[in-house]
């Protein structure tokens, strides 16, 4: 049953302290730990390594951690299930802590976006993301908030991609606070 049918109700009820689930989409392995598509998953180490927190607890099909981010208890996760499954993992983490579709913040790659750009987006359709389609599917909802990192065409970017990339990770998580604190509005203001 998708989430949004178990929850609709209860905007705000939140169990385990958990009142924002942080969702970066990859694909576990060696083999596409710097491939475009690992943009999510990079962009949420990037954001535990600076808050000194390491994502390696197991649970919820994933590799997370919760930890304090942006002035609320987040529950930040890298779905280890493929990308095109991340809708799994999510489902279970939001229905273990009843956190509403619209506290479920997704940051993933787009291969539309030019390198380095990043787009803030309350909701939306999954633009032909099998990730993001997966994840519409299991919560019932296409209204959740995401941050896509543009990644240019599908392949290992370069040595000079990854430098900006890393700059666009940053961006990401200045991002991912400004949603969490003031709003997708705001941040689709600062940073689209």
């Amino acid at each position: 049953m998708p989430i949004l049918n178990i929850y609709k109700y209860n905007i705000g009820l939140e169990t385990g302290g958990v009142s924002w689930i942080i969702a970066g989409l990859g694909n576990p392995g060696v083999k596409y730990a710097h491939t475009r598509h690992n943009m999510g998953f990079l962009t949420v180490d990037l954001l535990a390594e600076r808050e000194k927190v390491k994502l390696n607890k197991i649970k919820f099909k994933s590799a997370y951690n919760r930890f304090n981010f942006a002035g609320a208890n987040c529950l930040v996760m890298k779905p280890q299930t493929y990308m095109n499954l991340s809708g799994e993992a999510i489902r279970e983490a939001a229905g273990f802590y009843r956190v509403p579709p619209e506290r479920i913040l997704i940051i993933y790659d787009d291969i539309s976006l030019p390198v380095g750009k990043i787009r803030v987006r309350p909701k939306g359709s999954a633009g032909g993301h099998n990730g993001i389609k997966n994840i519409i599917s299991h919560l019932g909802t296409q209204d959740f908030p995401r941050i896509k990192i543009g990644t240019g065409a599908p392949s290992e970017p370069s040595m000079a991609d990854r430098e900006i990339l890393i700059k666009s990770f940053e961006r990401a998580i200045l991002a991912a606070e400004c949603v969490i604190q003031y709003g997708c509005q705001k941040a689709m203001n600062d940073f689209n």
